[in-house]
């Protein structure tokens, strides 16, 4: 399989990734998940999924679609498509899948995952985190991680006005 071809593959359906996490619970695989729009990637982006991939064997990124997006971050928003934000996700080596969910919150994603661990921004409280009774009442646990100062995709807009 080509190089582009093995970072499509990456980009999963609910169908896929359920044969996947089977897979990985038969070989004692952590699996971490986190979520967000990930609209432009920048230091910030990769730091965070960087430490987030360092709390388990696999990471599985829950993306906002295009829609949920629009809701959370406004009209003029999502940046890029669904799809060309999954690609850019998918290629990070430390990434194993990106699944796109359509809801408000991906809940239902992490019920259908039940990830041994969730990972989310320092600007939530644990128990605040969509999820977190999921993965605790599954014996996991939930990670917040500290941003990097002054790197947000918000900001990158802003100054690009």
């Amino acid at each position: 399989m080509d190089k582009f071809e093995f970072i499509k593959s990456k980009i999963v359906e609910k169908e896929s990734l359920f044969r996947l996490i089977n897979y990985w619970r038969f070989s004692n695989k952590a699996i971490v998940f986190t979520n967000g729009c990930f609209d432009i990637i920048h230091r910030g982006h990769i730091e965070y999924l960087a430490k987030a991939a360092n709390e388990g064997d696999i990471l599985i990124i829950g993306l906002n679609s295009d829609i949920s997006v629009k809701q959370i971050k406004g009209s003029n928003r999502p940046i890029q498509d669904e799809y060309s934000r999954a690609l850019v996700l998918a290629s990070f080596s430390f990434v194993n899948n990106v699944i796109i969910f359509k809801e408000e919150t991906p809940y239902d994603l992490i019920n259908f995952i039940k990830p041994d661990v969730i990972v989310k921004g320092s600007d939530y409280k644990p128990e605040d985190i969509v999820g977190s009774d999921i993965v605790i009442s599954n014996g996991g646990k939930v990670v917040t991680i500290n941003y990097v100062e002054g790197y947000s995709t918000t900001n990158i807009i802003s100054n690009l006005k």
